[in-house]
Formats: C-alpha cells, structure tokens, sequence
C-alpha cells in the first residue's frame, strides 16, 4: 500500500493510501477530539468535534478528519482561532442536551465553553450513535437504534431483541459519552419486563 507524507501541525507524518487524517494524526501522536469514533466501527462524523482545518489545492478548508481521507503533502492545522470557535460552539449545543455529561465538561474546560449558553433540551443524548452502530456492526444483534428524526431523534432499545440480548452484553454502555445508556436500558427494561407474580393467597 503506497506510502503518503503530510503535515499535520507542522509536523511531517507519515500514513497508508486509505488512513483518515484522524488515524493518521493519533498514529503520530497528535491528538484530535472525538466523541462518536471508535476504533472498531466505520467511520461515522456525526459529532464534528474532530474538525480540522485543511490545506487543498491552494485553499482552505474545514473537514470532518474521522472520515478525511490523507493525500499527498496535504497540510493539516489541528488547532486554530476558527477550529476552536467552532468546536466551542458545538460543545455548547451538546451540552444543552447532556449537561452533567464528565466528556463533554473536560472538553467545555479546554475549549472555554459555556454549558448554559443554550436553553437546556436534556435528552441526555448527543446522537454520537456509538451505541447503535456497536450494536449493528460488531454485534450484528441490533437491539438498540434511532426513532424520529431531526432534533426529536434519540435511540431506544428494541425490546424484543434487547430482553434476550442485552442483559449479558452490556458492551455498548461504556461507549456512550454521556453515561444515560445505562439509564435508557434500565428503563427500557422495567416497562417492558413482565410483572413479577405476586405470592399465592392464603386460604
């Protein structure tokens, strides 16, 4: 596989016809944030946070670097005014859905986010989507998905499938960045789980 040579944050790096310039960046040691990657899942770009700023043809541009494939002395900057603008705001709207959410306050800490700046809409859930594609694309159970659409979409548990499977995977619940899987699931599990029967009366 051909050999390609860019720079990422002045730094020359090698990487492999095919790499992202997120896989490319870490196999340097540079670090990008992300919230909805995951080493064993096809790249997703659904939380943008992994925004970087890219030199193409004599222009710049702003790409997703999660699913940016590298190119030949392509230039990266990682960490600009503008990137951080932009990563501070889509912090701040994810942290309108989850507040209390540990990975998103250690990123609003580095990136001077204001977690009230939006009015709160706290479904707990940023559509990172970890959950779902684990479920799909390593499982191949999928016992959890999305519903509506929009600014109403959030996952839920396929009770059908997720009474059988779930309960001794729980591989997906240290995925989700905001931690309210668990508390999906368990909720998922007392409406849907049969009533225990009550004890025989006595005659």
């Amino acid at each position: 596989m051909r050999e390609i040579l860019l720079q990422i944050d002045g730094k020359e790096v090698k990487a492999r016809e095919g790499m992202t310039v997120l896989e490319a960046a870490r196999s340097a040691g540079i670090s990008i944030p992300t919230l909805c990657h995951h080493e064993k899942l096809e790249p997703y770009g659904g939380c943008r946070i992994c925004i970087v700023e890219v030199e193409v043809r004599g222009g710049t541009q702003i790409v997703v670097s999660c699913v940016y494939p590298v190119e030949q002395n392509l230039v990266v900057r990682t960490r600009s005014e503008k990137i951080d603008r932009i990563r501070k705001m889509i912090l701040e709207l994810l942290l309108a859905h989850a507040p209390d959410a540990f990975a998103l306050q250690d990123l609003a800490k580095e990136y001077g986010a204001d977690k009230d700046r939006f009015e709160k809409e706290a479904s707990f859930c940023i559509h990172c989507g970890l959950c779902v594609r684990y479920c799909a694309e390593v499982k191949k159970k999928n016992a959890v998905g999305f519903v509506d659409r929009g600014t109403r979409r959030e996952i839920s548990f396929i009770p059908e499938i997720a009474s059988k499977e779930c309960w001794n995977c729980k591989e997906c619940f240290p995925l989700c960045p905001t931690e309210a899987l668990q508390a999906a699931f368990v909720l998922t599990k007392a409406l849907y789980s049969p009533p225990h029967p009550g004890p025989e009366p006595r005659g």
